[in-house]
């Protein structure tokens, strides 16, 4: 579990999260939904520990972040896993290469050892006979799901995706919102996932917190956010949709 208290981030004189108070429960798919700019990504950049609060506080567990030093924070960091917009895999390294690295970080196994894991995290999200392939050489939902084999080789605790849909086809989406909610119940972890995707909300948002000006301003279920009588998440769902259907036209 994780836990938010009173987080306040300011950059300058900016204020880009106000007192934002939040928990993120294990074996869930924890959302964070918002407009761009509306915060969303600064606060998972935060829980993450990517940038330090301005006030407030993140718990992992019962543990404070923002008490720890480098050496404490950097055990934490290995109970992370990440899945970025864009995968963000190394051009020059292959798919195995790729998923291999965090163990090449992190761990004193053996290369045999590595390999096993390596593969069973591929299988796992149905990436077969590519190990020595290129990321120039496969899809861009192949991509995202060998950037979710990567970031599930440690075994994490904890695992943040950041837009894991941006770029793929609707049919795609779906099949990696599957993957991550599959992976977040077989292992237990606490799963936070940072979109603006509606499709992925009502399919898998178990826990959603709705990010407006930096400030929390809804907090439940995809079984009650139709029927929210919060204007302001009620334009934003209305907006998606409004998208949905334009980009929908658009391509008959």
């Amino acid at each position: 579990m994780i836990r938010v208290e009173h987080l306040t981030k300011f950059f300058d004189n900016v204020k880009v999260l106000d007192d934002i108070s939040c928990t993120f429960e294990r074996g869930k798919t924890n959302l964070i939904i918002g407009r761009s700019g509306s915060g969303k990504t600064v606060l998972l950049k935060s829980i993450v520990g990517l940038y330090e609060p301005t006030k407030g506080e993140i718990y992992y567990g019962d543990t404070g972040l923002t008490k720890l030093d480098f050496m404490q924070k950097k055990e934490i960091r290995k109970k992370i896993g990440m899945l970025f917009q864009g995968a963000a895999l190394f051009d020059s390294a292959t798919v195995e290469e790729n998923v291999k690295f965090p163990l090449d970080m992190f761990t004193d196994m053996t290369h045999e050892e590595k390999l096993e894991r390596v593969n069973f995290c591929l299988e796992r999200v149905n990436v077969t006979n590519a190990n020595h392939l290129f990321p120039s050489e496969i899809s861009g939902g192949m991509k995202k799901r060998v950037g979710l084999a990567r970031a599930i080789v440690l075994n994490p605790e904890y695992l943040f995706c950041d837009e894991p849909n941006s770029g793929l086809d609707p049919q795609t989406s779906v099949l990696i919102d599957q993957l991550i909610r599959e992976i977040t119940v077989e292992f237990q972890t606490t799963t936070i996932i940072n979109t603006h995707d509606m499709n992925s909300v009502m399919g898998m948002g178990e826990k959603v917190i709705f990010i407006h000006n930096g400030r929390k301003v809804w907090e439940g279920s995809n079984k009650e956010i139709l029927h929210s009588d919060n204007e302001t998440l009620n334009d934003f769902i209305f907006a998606n949709q409004m998208a949905r259907e334009l980009r929908k036209a658009r391509t008959m």
